[in-house]
């Protein structure tokens, strides 16, 4: 009901109540416009941003080297990281604080979780130059369970999970020493504060230069695995999506048998 423009011989100008619609429809305009920039760069990964959990042990031992190649061909892309626990990470995955989450199994089963196993972990028992009088025997662990044990700390799936497996076979872990970081077990094994439970990657440097070496075990432990996790009742952004496609694709390529590190014998 108002006239927004008026014609005169020098062409076409608005009204005073034309002026006051364009205030508003301008600003209206430039959102829109930015919205379509970020769009097209969020389509283009040239901006975004991943919002990811992991473990201590998932980064040291298998993420670095693919944050820096994506790091690499989508310099853009923010890499918003949070250190914690499988446990812990699996409860910001689901308060959708995070996109996604790089932790190790085991994994409680949910119809809403997309878990896909990346890499195989193997735990070991290694021990210290102390220990000598060990190192070519085959033992049970009902051998080692009254030496001082060093290992990851029981507020941890994986806790959990070698719990159960000295339960399966009637015996009690109870370490003498609990760390909350898989790293510092097999440094404290090598200066012979005890026998430690460790996957293989984080003892091989120590048992490459000979400060420990891996105790005969006959019962050897179920393979874990290093694994991507993810909402499916959530969209994920671009950036997200390239990232987990990138991860997917790379662990594909490596053979079951090249990934699954087998442990030299004594």
């Amino acid at each position: 009901g108002c006239r927004l423009f008026e014609r005169g011989k020098k062409g076409v100008s608005l009204t005073p109540e034309g002026e006051l619609l364009y205030h508003y429809v301008a600003r209206a305009h430039r959102s829109i416009s930015q919205g379509e920039e970020e769009l097209l760069a969020a389509r283009s990964l040239s901006k975004g941003i991943i919002r990811m959990c992991v473990t201590e042990m998932t980064m040291q031992n298998f993420l670095i080297p693919y944050l820096n190649t994506y790091h690499n061909q989508y310099p853009y892309i923010k890499l918003q990281i949070s250190n914690q626990t499988t446990t812990s990470a699996l409860l910001m995955l689901n308060s959708n604080l995070v996109d996604f989450a790089v932790v190790t199994s085991p994994v409680e089963e949910d119809d809403h979780l997309s878990v896909t196993n990346l890499k195989p972990i193997n735990d070991i028992i290694i021990a210290g130059t102390c220990y000598e009088r060990l190192k070519f025997r085959p033992l049970h662990l009902a051998d080692i369970i009254h030496l001082p044990i060093i290992c990851i700390s029981s507020s941890t799936t994986t806790r959990a999970f070698l719990d159960k497996i000295f339960q399966s076979y009637n015996l009690i872990l109870d370490p003498d020493i609990e760390l909350a970081n898989s790293s510092l077990i097999a440094p404290l094994v090598a200066l012979n504060m005890g026998i430690g439970i460790v996957p293989y990657s984080m003892a091989e440097k120590q048992i490459q230069e000979g400060t420990v070496f891996a105790l005969n075990m006959q019962e050897r432990f179920p393979s874990r695995y290093i694994c991507l996790i993810y909402r499916t009742d959530r969209p994920l952004s671009l950036a997200a999506k390239r990232f987990i496609q990138m991860l997917t694709e790379a662990t594909a390529q490596t053979k079951p048998e090249e990934a699954d590190e087998e442990y030299p014998a004594p």
